[in-house]
C-alpha cells in the first residue's frame, strides 16, 4: 500500500536547507537528503535485529486529563532507541568494511547499540573507554561482544586512541552523528507510532543535542500526517537545541559536556541535518526543570513499572510539568526511549524525586525526656498514618532546657495533604515543630 503524503512538499523544503556534509567523522560519506522512502526502507531491514516495542494506553492518562500512549523504547536489547540508528547503519557498511571492523570511543548508548549490533552481524567492533568508565559499562560492552580497551582518563584521549587506530589498521571509526543513514533508522520509531496508535494529535520526543530521534520521526511523522504536532523536550539546564534553532546553527554549551545525570540529553548539537529538520518539522521545543524530570522517572517506576534514565523520563516530565497544556483532552504518544539508569544513580533519583514529590519529609522537635513521652510522639504518627522511616534523639548537644531531647524524624506519606495534615498535628501538640523544607 502507498501513503500519498501531503507533507512531502515541506520536507523536501527542510532538507534544501542542508549544508553539503563536512568531514568532521568517517560517516560523512554516508551523508544525503533523508526521504521518507528512506525510511520505510530502513523499517524493512532492521525489523528482524530490533524490536517492534509496544505503544500503550498509559494509566497516567486520568492524572494528566489526556490520552497518553507510552512508546517503549527502553525494551529494547541495549535499553536504547539508538540501536535503530546503529543496526541500519552497520548493515549499510560495504562488504569490505564490515569484514575490517569498525571502532568508537565512548560509554554512551550509541557505542552499547554499536557493540551488540556489529557482535551480532559478525563485524568486529572495539570499544575505547577512557579509566573513568562505570565497571559495569565495560561489563555490558564485553558481554555484548566487543573488544573493550580502557585507555585515558578524559573521552579526548580515548577517542584519538580510537582514531588512531582507526587509521592504523583500517577499522572506521564511528561517532554519532546525523547521517542519513543514522537518521532514517531512527524515524522507524515514528512510523511504528503511527500505526499503532490511530488519530494521534500530539508526539513528544527528547530533545537537546543528540536530536536525531526528534528529527528522524518527525520527517516519518510529518509525511504521513502533517496535523501530528511534534514536540521536542529538552533540559532547562542545557537549552543546546534552542540555542541552537534560535542561532541557526549547530551551538556548544560548554557547561553541559560530560554531565552524567542527562546523559546524551545534554550532548552537543552534532549536525545541521537533525537542526534543520527540526526547524522546520517540529512544531515546538519546550524545556523543563530537573526536578520534573526526576518526578516523571517516579512517576514511570510506579505507574509502569519502568527503570528509565534522565533521557528516557523527559519527554513525560514536559507533561508533569504542565508545559502543554494545550493537549488536555488530546491523545499524545511519549516515547520513552533510554533505561539504561546506572544502579548507583537510581536510589539517589528515587529517593530524592520522593521528597520533591512531598511523601518523604523530615522534622525535628524537642521533647521531654521523661517516659512516656517518645511514645505520645510516636502515637500522634501512628494515628496519622505516616510511616517512620528514620528517628533519632540527641540529648548531649540540645540548646534548649535541661532534661529534654531533640527529636529528628523521617516520615514517609502519601501525599502533599496528607504531608500537610500531619504538619498540622504536629504544631499542634508540639508548636516549637521544625520541618526541614526541601
Amino acid at each position: 500500500m502507498k501513503i500519498v503524503s501531503r507533507n512531502e512538499e515541506l520536507l523536501r523544503d527542510a532538507l534544501s536547507c542542508i549544508p553539503q556534509p563536512s568531514s568532521r567523522t568517517s560517516l560523512a560519506s554516508c551523508n544525503k537528503m533523508i526521504r521518507f522512502e528512506d525510511i520505510s526502507a530502513a523499517a524493512f531491514k532492521i525489523q528482524c535485529g530490533v524490536q517492534k516495542t509496544p505503544c500503550m494506553y498509559s494509566r497516567l492518562s486520568k492524572q494528566y486529563g489526556m490520552d497518553i500512549y507510552l512508546k517503549k523504547e527502553f525494551l529494547q536489547y541495549t535499553g536504547s532507541v539508538k540501536e535503530r540508528g546503529v543496526l541500519y547503519l552497520l548493515m549499510s557498511l560495504p562488504q569490505d568494511q564490515q569484514r575490517k571492523g569498525v571502532i568508537v570511543a565512548s560509554d554512551s548508548n550509541f557505542s552499547m547499540a554499536v557493540a551488540y549490533h556489529a557482535s551480532e552481524l559478525r563485524i568486529p567492533v572495539f570499544v575505547i573507554m577512557s579509566t573513568s568508565t562505570a565497571p559495569a559499562r565495560v561489563k555490558m560492552c564485553r558481554e555484548y561482544g566487543a573488544m573493550v580497551i580502557s585507555y585515558g582518563t578524559a573521552a579526548k584521549d580515548s577517542q584519538a586512541h580510537a582514531r588512531r587506530l582507526a587509521q592504523e589498521n583500517g577499522y572506521l571509526y564511528l561517532e554519532e552523528e546525523d547521517s542519513a543513514v543514522y537518521l532514517s533508522g531512527l524515524g522507524t520509531v515514528g512510523l511504528e507510532m503511527y500505526e499503532q496508535v490511530p488519530k494521534l494529535d500530539a508526539v513528544i520526543f527528547p530533545a537537546g543535542g543528540h536530536c536525531g530521534l526528534l528529527a528522524g520521526s518527525a520527517a516519518a511523522l510529518k509525511h504521513l500526517n502533517p496535523h501530528i504536532s511534534i514536540i521536542g523536550v529538552e533540559s532547562e539546564s542545557f537549552p543546546v537545541l534552542q540555542q541552537s534553532l534560535k542561532a541557526g546553527h549547530p551551538t556548544e554549551d560548554q557547561a553541559c559536556n560530560n554531565h552524567h545525570f542527562y546523559g546524551d540529553v545534554s550532548g552537543v548539537c552534532f549536525g545541521s541535518n537533525s537542526l534543520q529538520l527540526t526547524g522546520k518539522l517540529v512544531d515546538k521545543v519546550v524545556a523543563v526543570r530537573e526536578e520534573d524530570i526526576l518526578i516523571s522517572m517516579l512517576r514511570l517506576l510506579e505507574y509502569e513499572r519502568a527503570t528509565v534514565d534522565a533521557e528516557g523520563a523527559i519527554g513525560l516530565a514536559a507533561l508533569v510539568a504542565g508545559k502543554l497544556p494545550e493537549l488536555k483532552g488530546k491523545r499524545v504518544a511519549v516515547v520513552i526511549c533510554s533505561g539504561n539508569l546506572e544502579l548507583h544513580l537510581l536510589q539517589r533519583c528515587i529517593a530524592h524525586a520522593l521528597t520533591l514529590d512531598n511523601r518523604v519529609c523530615r522534622f525535628s522537635l524537642v521533647i521531654p525526656d521523661c517516659p512516656g513521652d517518645m511514645a505520645k510522639l510516636l502515637e500522634i504518627l501512628a494515628r496519622e498514618e505516616a510511616r517512620v522511616l528514620d528517628i533519632k534523639q540527641e540529648r548531649t548537644f540540645v540548646t534548649s532546657e535541661l532534661f529534654t531531647i531533640e527529636v529528628v524524624c523521617t516520615v514517609e506519606t502519601r501525599d502533599k495533604i496528607h504531608t500537610a495534615q500531619l504538619r498540622n498535628a504536629l504544631l499542634e501538640r508540639y508548636p516549637t515543630t521544625a520541618w526541614t523544607e526541601r
